[in-house]
């Protein structure tokens, strides 16, 4: 990793999305277009929830009611998916390294009582209540982070929250990049399918799906051991 170390990664993140947050918060989450209206942003934001949550109820259920359901969201920058998910489960828990960008998020919260925003380190969850977690969730977040020390912080930690049995779904960075940098905090480090059943197993998640091994959204389904 040369002169960057683990650190300079976080403090760089840290800055370098607290700045995008100030240029254009809602184009760098969601780089679509430039010019989002707020009804179109947070639509984009259910249409996430619709097309990766709704359509794998029976996997991040499990015969739950999603009202009683606690669920945490790693990266929720301006809030996009994270009003989405507290318009259908019971309590949301969400973080994000960006002061600028929880901000935001809050501010898109506000009608929102059982979402709570935290800023935190950009590695792991400390800022989180201890709760008993149903179901984690990340999408388009782990695709910038540029270790795989800062990846593997988040699944330990994830692991510590949830609830044996319990579903963690995320996307990381699955296409080969040549020369990704340790200072890049928006072209993150790649993920092979080797490397992700590696990974779980090594924190006590069981690997059990995965899709897009390989492309630039590779989802993880991993379930923890219990």
């Amino acid at each position: 990793m040369g002169r960057f170390s683990l650190a300079r990664q976080l403090e760089k993140m840290e800055s370098d999305w607290n700045q995008r947050a100030r240029d254009n918060a809602r184009y760098y989450v969601a780089t679509g277009r430039d010019d989002w209206t707020d009804e179109e942003f947070f639509r984009s934001g259910q249409a996430t929830v619709e097309e990766e949550i709704l359509t794998d109820m029976t996997n991040i259920c499990q015969g739950r009611n999603p009202r009683d359901m606690k669920v945490l969201e790693i990266g929720c920058g301006a809030g996009r998916v994270t009003r989405a998910l507290a318009g259908l489960f019971g309590e949301v828990h969400a973080v994000d390294v960006s002061g600028e960008m929880v901000d935001l998020a809050r501010g898109a919260l506000a009608g929102y009582p059982n979402a709570h925003v935290y800023k935190n380190n950009g590695m792991d969850l400390t800022v989180v209540p201890e709760l008993s977690f149903d179901f984690a969730f990340s999408s388009i977040v782990f695709q910038h982070i540029p270790s795989r020390e800062i990846i593997e912080s988040y699944v330990r930690e994830v692991h510590r929250l949830l609830r044996p049995g319990a579903l963690f779904k995320f996307q990381v960075q699955g296409c080969p990049v040549v020369e990704t940098s340790p200072e890049d905090t928006w072209l993150g480090v790649a993920i092979t399918d080797e490397m992700a059943v590696e990974m779980a197993l090594r924190y006590g998640f069981d690997p059990r799906y995965r899709h897009g091994a390989g492309e630039q959204y590779f989802w993880l389904w991993y379930f923890k051991k219990g």
